[in-house]
C-alpha cells in the first residue's frame, strides 16, 4: 500500500487481503486454525510463517491481520498487534517489556485499571514504580535515570483532560535510554501524532472511538517491527490476550468513518464546551480547545483540537449530579466514551470508584465532576438535553 496516502484513504484501504473471489468487503475469517497442504509444510510453517501465512488465530489471523497493517499505517509505526481489550494492550505492553528490578516512571493521573496493573501487578513482580504529576516535567526529570526501563502516561487523561507534554517528556526519557509507551484514547489516532512526538509505543482501547458504536471490545499496541514481534507478540500469543477475528473485523469497519467521526464529534464537543461554560451551576468546564485550559497551547499544538470529551464540575457535589445525569433524555448513562451515541458518566462512583478520597482529590476527581462523551447526535439538541439536566438540579 501507499504510504503517500492521506489519512481516510488509508482508513479505507490499508492493509486490505483480498481472497479468490475479490470481495470488496473485508472478509471474516471466522477460524482458529488453518490446513496445510502437507506435514512438511505444516513444519516449516511453525519454524517461521511467511508474510501471509498463519498458524492459529492466537497467533494471527487474515481479518486480524488486516486491522493490523491498518492502524499501523495511520499512526505512522511499523507494525501493530491487536489485542483483546485496551487493558490487554496496556498490560501486555508494560508486561511483556519488564522484569524484577526494572524502573518505570508514570504519570499519576492515569484510569483505575491502568493504576492497578502498575501499582499492584507489577510491583508484585519485583518492577519499581515511580508516579509523577504528568504535567510537571521537571518531576520527570528527577524521576527518570539511567537505565530506566520505560516511562507510561496518556497523552490526555481520564477524566480531567490533563495533557502531557509528548515531546518533552520523550526528550527525557530518551536521554536515560527509556521507551515512551502512550495510551492515546483520549487523544483518538486522529488527533494525536505521538510517533512524530517521540513515542515509541503507542496503545489504544479500540472498544472507544476506533469502534465508535459500542459493540465490541478491542485494543491495540502499535510500535516498531522488533518491539512487537520480538517483545509483545511471544508474550501475547502464549498469555491468550489476542483479539478475535469478528471483533478485528468490526474494528476494520469503525475505522472507516474514523476520521469523519472524530471531528465532527469534536466540533461538537467544543460547541458544548462553550454553551456550558460561564453556567452558575458549574463550577469549571474543562475542554483543552478553551483559552480557560491551562494548557490550551499545549492542545492546540500537540492535537490541534480539544478532542471528544468535555468534562465540567457541578456545584453541589453527588447529589447536584446525579439529578443532572437522571434528567437527560439524549444523553445516555454509562461508562464507554468514543460513541456515536452521548454519553455521561459520574467518575466518581464508576470508573475511579475504587480510589482512595485523597487520590480523587489530587486527581480532580470530586463529587459533582461529570464526564461527558459527545456522540453524532444534533448539537443544539444535546444542547438542549445538557440545561434540561441543568435545570433539574
Amino acid at each position: 500500500m501507499s504510504k503517500d496516502w492521506n489519512t481516510r484513504t488509508k482508513l479505507v484501504h490499508e492493509g486490505s487481503r483480498r481472497s479468490q473471489y475479490g470481495e470488496m468487503a473485508e472478509a471474516i475469517f471466522l477460524t482458529q486454525g488453518f490446513a496445510y497442504p502437507d506435514a512438511e509444510s505444516a513444519e516449516a510453517r511453525f519454524i517461521k510463517a511467511g508474510e501471509d501465512e498463519f498458524v492459529y488465530a492466537r497467533y494471527g489471523n487474515p481479518t486480524t491481520r488486516m486491522f493490523e497493517e491498518r492502524i499501523a499505517a495511520l499512526e505512522g509505526t511499523e507494525d501493530a498487534f491487536a489485542t483483546a481489550s485496551g487493558m490487554a494492550a496496556v498490560s501486555g505492553a508494560l508486561t511483556s517489556m519488564l522484569k524484577a528490578g526494572d524502573h518505570v516512571v508514570a504519570s499519576r493521573a492515569l484510569f483505575g485499571s491502568c493504576l492497578y496493573i502498575l501499582e499492584e501487578v507489577l510491583t508484585r513482580y519485583g518492577v519499581n514504580v515511580t508516579f509523577v504529576d504528568g504535567a510537571d516535567l521537571d518531576q520527570w526529570r528527577a524521576a527518570v535515570w539511567p537505565g530506566t526501563k520505560a516511562v507510561f502516561f496518556e497523552s490526555m487523561s481520564n477524566p480531567t483532560l490533563e495533557l502531557v507534554d509528548i515531546r518533552a517528556v520523550a526528550e527525557i526519557a530518551h536521554a536515560g535510554g527509556a521507551l515512551v509507551v502512550v495510551d492515546n484514547v483520549f487523544a483518538t489516532p486522529i488527533f494525536s501524532k505521538a510517533v512524530e512526538q517521540g513515542a515509541d509505543v503507542v496503545v489504544y482501547s479500540t472498544t472507544k472511538h476506533i469502534d465508535g458504536q459500542g459493540r465490541a471490545l478491542g485494543g491495540v499496541v502499535c510500535g516498531t517491527r522488533d518491539f512487537i514481534r520480538k517483545t509483545l507478540e511471544p508474550y501475547m500469543k502464549h498469555t491468550g490476550g489476542s483479539i478475535s477475528p469478528f471483533s478485528a473485523w468490526l474494528m476494520l469497519n469503525g475505522m472507516v468513518t474514523l476520521d469523519l467521526r472524530c471531528r465532527a464529534m469534536a466540533e461538537a464537543a467544543r460547541e458544548v464546551a462553550q454553551a456550558l461554560e460561564g453556567d452558575a451551576r458549574i463550577s469549571k468546564v474543562i475542554y483543552p480547545e478553551l483559552a480557560s485550559h491551562p494548557q490550551h497551547d499545549l492542545a492546540m499544538a500537540q492535537m490541534g483540537s480539544g478532542g471528544t470529551l468535555v468534562t465540567f464540575d457541578l456545584k453541589g457535589g453527588k447529589e447536584a449530579a446525579f439529578r443532572f445525569m437522571n434528567a437527560l433524555k439524549i444523553i445516555k448513562i454509562s461508562n464507554n466514551l468514543g460513541d456515536a451515541k452521548s454519553i455521561a458518566t459520574h467518575p466518581a462512583t464508576t470508573t475511579h470508584q475504587r480510589l482512595p478520597a485523597d487520590q480523587k482529590a489530587k486527581l480532580g476527581i470530586t463529587p459533582g465532576l461529570i464526564r461527558l462523551s459527545v456522540g453524532l447526535e444534533d448539537t443544539a439538541d444535546l444542547i438542549a438535553d445538557l440545561r434540561a439536566g441543568l435545570d433539574a438540579i
